[in-house]
């Protein structure tokens, strides 16, 4: 872990991924280039440069965290040391925690089905139904035909 001196430089997207927000240098140049990330309230480049006291907005899917860089690291190593890298603002912890909590009382989207899939005689009466044919009428016409 580098020292907070200003002679250090660590590019937006290696910090991201050395401070374990992503899994891999490239998920976070992506995301960055998506404007999912946010330096100082600005939209940012991957090579831009972080220093300490920088504010970044993260949408990691539907949770925005807000972190302030603590420490430069252009390494990534284990997750208690990643986790000195940055310090999450009160409200974002606040947020997420609502947000979390908001997801755990909402419905399982499962449950508003009434029914699961159809089955094959569902289906074929259903491919009936849509071509203006009954089951009855279906068999009738070929077996007339038969007759004759």
């Amino acid at each position: 872990m580098h020292s907070d001196n200003t002679s250090a430089k660590v590019r937006l997207d290696k910090w991201l991924w050395a401070a374990r927000f992503y899994k891999t240098r490239s998920l976070s140049a992506e995301e960055i280039d998506k404007g999912r990330v946010r330096l100082n309230g600005q939209l940012a480049k991957p090579s831009r440069d972080v220093k300490p006291g920088d504010v970044l907005e993260l949408r990691i899917g539907p949770v925005v965290r807000t972190v302030v860089v603590r420490a430069l690291s252009g390494v990534r190593g284990p997750a208690p040391v990643a986790a000195l890298l940055y310090e999450e603002t009160a409200e974002s912890i606040d947020l997420r925690a609502a947000a979390a909590e908001q997801r755990r009382l909402a419905p399982e989207p499962a449950q508003s089905l009434s029914q699961g899939r159809p089955t094959k005689r569902d289906r074929r009466d259903l491919d009936q139904l849509s071509d203006g044919k009954a089951r009855g009428e279906w068999n009738a016409r070929w077996s007339a035909s038969l007759d004759e």
